[in-house]
């Protein structure tokens, strides 16, 4: 760690002296911007590092809900992710999910920084996805089709914006007030975004689905070759964003093939039925190296569901500077 790094933390130091830095949300999206984002995870898989060796998060029972860990380490740090998932907490005014990160030296495992988690994830899971998107999008790509208008889409739509010239943003969701909010947002963005359906998907360049669905949110059969498909909102093996007459058709990008079969849905599904074969998955860092190319006849889908060495890779950014 450098001295910088040091006095960007204590900027940031709360309660007695000495005691770890607390970064807020608004800190952190001060610190990482989503593009810087993706730039950190793209040079992180550039690095040599390999997915593969990320620990599995844990999901451990607790009360209505579950409790997950998602430790990780790079270089000279490590970090941990403790996130609660508590479905009724709705109803009682709190979020249904909760994080703080913890970030360490991986030398001493001194703690070095808290910060808050939840703001991670909306980070890290558009940037993952941008990153993919990147290399798997045609150049030319102009027509963007979003499913879901929480904070995912907006996210997403925000950090799509940043890698092609989007002439055409549609959001398709089941809320109409919510649709609504999330086409300004896009237009808030300088993009010309409108409300649409499902089969807004038949001339898409990129569509990106961020959904909790646990059924398939369009037709299959209605993606053109050219399209790159990112679908990042379920990750556990009975939910599913993909039919399964997509999958088979694509060429199927993951963040890690072990990791897809254990908690992707879409792959899974896939895979048990026949349309997928799983030693055809294609593995994201292979992509960004160069190892394995796009191929560019047939659909690129990519499928994410999150991992612990992402939060870990936008945490240091929030602490080393530019």
């Amino acid at each position: 760690m450098t001295a910088e790094t040091t006095s960007n933390q204590n900027q940031h130091t709360v309660g007695a002296a000495g005691s770890p830095a607390w970064y807020t949300s608004e800190q952190i999206l001060d610190a990482v911007s989503v593009d810087r984002a993706r730039k950190l995870l793209e040079s992180t898989l550039a690095s040599g590092f390999r997915p593969q060796d990320d620990p599995a998060r844990s999901n451990i029972p607790a009360g209505t809900g579950h409790l997950l860990l998602m430790p990780s380490v790079l270089g000279d740090w490590a970090g941990i992710k403790v996130a609660s998932v508590s479905p009724k907490n709705p109803e009682q005014g709190l979020p249904r999910i909760q994080a703080t990160y913890v970030l360490m030296d991986s030398a001493t495992l001194t703690v070095q920084a808290l910060m808050e988690g939840n703001v991670l994830t909306t980070l890290r899971t558009p940037a993952i996805s941008a990153v993919a998107a990147d290399y798997l999008a045609t150049p030319d790509a102009s027509k963007l089709v979003v499913f879901g208008t929480g904070p995912q889409a907006l996210s997403h739509i925000e950090a799509f914006s940043k890698i092609r010239s989007f002439t055409d943003v549609v959001v398709c969701g089941r809320t109409p007030e919510k649709v609504d909010a999330a086409v300004e947002h896009a237009r808030s963005l300088g993009l010309a975004a409108r409300s649409g359906d499902a089969t807004e998907v038949s001339d898409a360049d990129v569509v990106v689905c961020t959904t909790s669905a646990a059924e398939p949110l369009f037709d299959g059969a209605l993606v053109p070759d050219t399209a790159c498909v990112v679908a990042m909102g379920s990750h556990e093996p009975e939910f599913r964003e993909l039919d399964s007459t997509l999958m088979g058709r694509a060429q199927v990008v993951v963040e890690d093939r072990a990791t897809a079969m254990r908690e992707a849905g879409d792959v899974i599904q896939a895979v048990n039925d026949g349309s997928l074969a799983e030693d055809t998955l294609v593995d994201l860092v292979d992509i960004v190296t160069g190892a394995t190319k796009p191929d560019l006849e047939r659909p690129r889908v990519f499928k994410c569901v999150g991992m612990s060495w992402q939060d870990l890779a936008v945490a240091i950014g929030v602490v080393e500077p530019e």
